[in-house]
């Protein structure tokens, strides 16, 4: 908890002094706040406000703040400052990994002028390296700043070069150990360095047991990998071996909250990543395109039921359940579906068990079906409903719970062997194909037994 509320009342008090510049008596406030707190407020901030706040603070909790920033607060607010004050009084503090991605959502001109402006070189080729990683990849997750040890070292030259090395980290969990050709072989706590001779060798005492990623492994076998085995930091390879960055669980999690929003957006029918905050334009764009697919389905199921337009004359009491038919059909899909896509996204779900699961989907939902159909037929006779009706409903429900299953399950599978993101399946294309086909089973078993 910050040591200031930050409230309505606050944020109007913060700006007035903003106004009126009055540095003495916001320098005590700023000070009790964390950069996530004062990151908060400049959503109530415009620019020139943003910016002196920003003056005020210290070198490394003003880049602090800006990492702490959603990523389109953060080109607003670095709009606010040159190249050469983007390169040298936030860049050379900041993280690789997180200096590379600002630059990916800055125009290609301004970020080859940033790189080139860096004083510190060796950092500016850190950020550079991590550009050519595709998004959502450990290469581009990962930062260059680590500790490493080479494995002839004595624990003395361990000890003075991660002084040096530790000056660049920002977070040091432990130290990697490497060969005369910077080959990962293995890691050593900082504990067991504090502990041990001076004269005694790494090679003697490092662990060999360490579990690693290439820099080309996705984004969700990063986090799978970290979350499987527990790690704070995962180091990242290249193609021969050589230690190249690691991976912290703060970028996993990051990570892993981008990742829920967009599948969250899919699932609602969104595409394109949007929040709030986008404009009306650029939010209508990411939400039309699935309401179209409602559109075309609805106008699809309203053929459909057109085309049984002389059964439905004949047996009125079939139109009564049209909405519970589509909107189970609906559900049951997107029950299915969600459970395929979770299980893709945690790798729970193989090639060798696809079927099992097919299987598994089938079964639940032939259980689920025969006790909503078995009510369903219980209302029937309370509500003193024909029984030829209330049996060709109850037994088109049954096939079209069992129909959706096998949508929201085989669907996602489909998706993934195609390589295209499990999670355009669910939401409105899900319930969209399900409600159409549903429909026309329905009718047709009312039109098979009813005739």
């Amino acid at each position: 908890m910050s040591a200031i509320e930050i409230n309505k009342e606050s944020v109007e008090e913060l700006i007035s002094l903003i106004t009126a510049q009055e540095q003495d008596e916001l320098l005590p406030v700023l000070e009790k706040l964390y950069p996530a707190d004062i990151a908060e407020l400049f959503d109530d901030f415009n620019l020139d406000q943003a910016v002196y706040i920003a003056s005020l603070l210290e070198p490394q909790k003003k880049v602090d703040v800006l990492t702490e920033l959603d990523d389109d607060v953060k080109l607003k607010f670095l709009a606010g400052y040159s190249n050469e004050e983007i390169a040298n009084d936030f860049f050379v503090y900041i993280d690789s990994d997180d200096a590379a991605d600002i630059l990916n959502a800055m125009d290609t001109t301004q970020s080859k002028e940033i790189l080139r402006t860096i004083n510190d070189k060796e950092h500016s080729k850190n950020i550079a390296s991590l550009l050519k990683f595709p998004e959502n990849t450990a290469g581009a997750l990962m930062a260059k700043e680590l500790i490493r040890v080479k494995q002839s070292w004595t624990i003395k030259q361990c000890t003075d070069e991660i002084r040096i090395q530790a000056e660049d980290v920002s977070k040091v969990y432990t130290a990697y150990v490497v060969d005369e050709f910077e080959e990962l072989l293995g890691w050593i706590s900082l504990k067991k360095i504090l502990l041990s001779r001076e004269n005694q060798k790494v090679e003697d005492i490092y662990d060999s047991n360490i579990i690693s990623e290439s820099t080309y492994s996705s984004g969700e076998e990063v986090a799978s990998t970290m979350q499987k085995y527990d790690l704070v930091a995962l180091p990242i390879i290249d193609a021969f071996n050589r230690l190249v960055g690691r991976v912290t669980f703060d970028d996993v999690l990051d990570y892993v909250k981008d990742e829920a929003e967009k599948d969250y957006q899919m699932l609602s029918g969104i595409s394109g990543g949007k929040d709030t905050s986008d404009t009306v334009l650029s939010n209508t764009r990411a939400r039309l395109p699935w309401l179209i697919v409602g559109l075309v389905g609805g106008i699809a199921s309203s053929l459909v039921i057109g085309g049984f337009e002389e059964e439905l004359a004949r047996n009125l009491q079939l139109a009564l359940f049209v909405p519970l038919i589509m909107a189970m059909a609906g559900n049951v899909g997107v029950q299915s579906s969600s459970l395929m896509v979770q299980g893709l996204a945690n790798n729970s779900i193989t090639n060798s068990d696809v079927w099992g699961k097919l299987g598994k989907e089938l079964l639940i939902a032939l259980i689920n079906g025969l006790v909503c159909s078995g009510l369903l037929m219980g209302y029937g006779f309370v509500s003193g409903s024909h029984l030829d009706i209330m049996m060709t409903v109850g037994l088109a429900l049954l096939s079209v719970i069992l129909m959706a299953a096998v949508i929201g399950t085989v669907v996602p599978l489909a998706l993934d062997r195609l390589k295209i993101d499990p999670a355009l399946a669910t939401g409105p294309f899900i319930t969209t194909s399900n409600d159409l086909l549903g429909l026309f089973l329905y009718f047709m078993i009312g039109n098979a037994f009813l005739g």
